[in-house]
């Protein structure tokens, strides 16, 4: 990796570090979600960074895909298990982390995926393999009584691509891709007190341009006028201007033009916690970009 691709990965962690933790002492019972939501947003642009997807704050039984509506009105509540995930980009290279914040009283689920991550990236290495990781994940949030979401994974993290190979599973798993010198990837396991499974929710607030291809429509046309600039970056629906953008949004998707991301969800009931970092692999070990 050059010298100058790296100092953009170092510093997009440290952003992301340092916005990662103010922004959980803002979770509090009682506080607007959408508040939350654009404040942290604006601290990314306000530090002169780039957000790589529409920050994710998913609530209890869900995992992750959750972000504020234009008009949404809720707010924190007490025994809340909040999951912030955020992604910082400098000139397309990103860094992904998650954090999270406890307004009830479930210390143990949080130690889960946090012990998870730890033992994980204490053995990254080049010839580790993901299935090893996987591995330590699992037996740290096991011993602690809680199932690792087995439908979730870490991800590996390129220029402008926020998932790409290497998968990181949460799960014992034998073998798999060998960890190389130089790659870019996010550990994030996710513990849960429900079936370890995560299905899609009917809420959807993020999407992904996939394709270029030619619409008709004009509102599809404008949103994806107005997404250009993101290279194929996710983006949210409170991002966007204009009208009929449930229309715009369908008619896209249909034609495979975007991808749309369903909040993610474990059982009704359940709680989930997670914990994530982005890591470069190193000759002697790994590079934590949000420590």
């Amino acid at each position: 990796m050059k010298d100058d691709v790296m100092d953009m990965y170092i510093e997009a962690g440290r952003i992301a570090s340092e916005i990662r933790e103010k922004g959980a002492g803002e979770i509090r019972v009682g506080a607007s979600y959408l508040g939350v939501v654009e404040k942290i947003e604006g601290w990314v642009q306000d530090a002169g960074a780039g957000l790589a997807f529409p920050l994710n704050v998913s609530l209890n039984e869900d995992a992750a895909h959750d972000t504020a509506s234009r008009d949404d009105e809720r707010v924190f509540s007490d025994g809340d298990v909040v999951k912030l995930d955020l992604g910082v980009h400098l000139d397309g290279y990103i860094a992904d982390t998650a954090v999270t914040v406890d307004l009830g009283d479930h210390p143990l689920l949080l130690e889960a995926s946090a012990r998870g991550l730890d033992a994980a990236i204490s053995i990254v290495a080049p010839g580790v393999s993901v299935g090893e990781l996987g591995s330590a994940i699992h037996g740290e949030i096991e011993s602690r009584g809680f199932r690792p979401i087995a439908n979730l994974t870490g991800h590996g993290l390129d220029r402008y691509r926020i998932h790409t190979p290497p998968n990181i599973p949460n799960i014992r798993q034998n073998g798999g891709a060998v960890l190389e010198e130089g790659m870019v990837f996010a550990i994030e396991p996710f513990a849960s007190t429900g079936t370890g499974h995560v299905s899609e929710k009917h809420r959807t607030e993020i999407f992904q341009q996939l394709a270029v291809k030619p619409v008709r429509l004009p509102s599809a046309r404008r949103v994806l006028e107005e997404m250009r600039p993101r290279k194929g970056l996710p983006f949210s629906r409170r991002w966007l201007s204009g009208e009929k953008l449930d229309l715009a949004l369908s008619t896209l998707a249909r034609s495979q033009v975007i991808r749309a991301y369903p909040v993610l969800s474990d059982v009704p009931g359940s709680l989930v916690s997670q914990a994530e970092h982005t890591l470069i692999v190193t000759g002697e070990g790994c590079l934590v970009t949000t420590a």
